[in-house]
């Protein structure tokens, strides 16, 4: 059943926006986006919408990608089967060289595309631009996976000086030229701490950090960082959530001031965690 709102009901949604508008106009806020959020199409326009939104509201956005469904994609059309350990791809020369052309080019620019067709002034960058982002050998076992080594953001803090929303694609370098497949969520821990950013936001395909994984009633709404080195321990925070958690983690360390854990497939997510009192997903803090 569609609800239909009278104007004066949109006015007052606006006005309870208000404060939250005030809190965050000219601050940073990373967006790392990536996983089904991403592949469907419908709302991947529906996250660059609120994107564009939250930017024209005086947000400053940096919107830090994945795109492993469509590396594995184009590794597949090229008959090249995808191999992974302890979670991480094997990148071999053509693997890195497909990575590059998938992220930095195809996924990158479809989303500066995206966000520009609602509205947005975007600018799609890699970490090879300006060597934003340095990196080094993470394992021999990996191939060209890379560890980051370095952040250097000034292109980032040149593209929100001018008034854009930096589009970044984590392929990273080294001094010598390699080229090295960074994991996304590491990239956007390093990148928000970087610059300092107010709320580094992880979307992901599960609401947020659980007590019990089959049970989405018993989301963790706020945690620190000592409570979830806790839950590691006792295994609550397992499997695939692992290095998501210590990611925020790594951004706290970093100097980040909040990080969200949440759904990226429920619509508008994005604008009920910065413009509402509930919020959305879980909440990652310093001690």
């Amino acid at each position: 059943m569609t609800t239909e709102f009278t104007n004066v009901q949109r006015a007052e949604v606006l006005t309870q926006a208000l404060p939250y508008i005030q809190k965050y106009s000219d601050r940073i806020v990373v967006i790392k986006y990536g996983g089904n959020a991403m592949i469907d199409k419908q709302l991947k326009q529906q996250v660059m919408e609120d994107i564009v939104l939250l930017s024209l509201i005086g947000i400053k956005i940096v919107l830090v990608h994945g795109g492993g469904p469509e590396i594995t994609d184009m590794l597949h059309r090229v008959g090249k089967q995808s191999l992974f350990v302890d979670g991480l791809r094997v990148t071999d020369k053509e693997t890195v060289d497909i990575v590059q052309m998938v992220l930095a080019g195809k996924v990158n620019k479809s989303l500066v595309h995206l966000l520009e067709m609602q509205g947005g002034s975007a600018i799609g960058i890699c970490g090879l631009d300006g060597h934003l982002i340095e990196a080094d050998t993470k394992d021999t076992r990996l191939g060209y996976v890379g560890a980051i080594t370095n952040i250097n953001i000034k292109p980032v803090v040149d593209l929100l000086e001018k008034g854009y929303i930096p589009v970044i694609s984590t392929v990273g370098c080294d001094m010598d030229g390699h080229v090295y497949n960074v994991n996304a969520d590491t990239a956007a821990a390093w990148i928000a701490g970087a610059i300092k950013a107010q709320r580094l936001i992880m979307m992901t395909d599960v609401a947020g950090i659980l007590r019990n994984a089959d049970d989405p009633s018993t989301l963790i709404s706020n945690i620190t960082v000592e409570e979830a080195r806790n839950l590691f321990k006792t295994g609550v925070i397992s499997g695939g959530m692992i290095p998501k958690v210590e990611c925020c983690i790594e951004a706290i360390c970093r100097g980040v001031n909040k990080v969200i854990i949440m759904d990226g497939r429920v619509p508008h997510s994005i604008l009920m965690e910065i413009l509402t009192d509930e919020g959305a997903g879980t909440m990652v803090v310093g001690d």
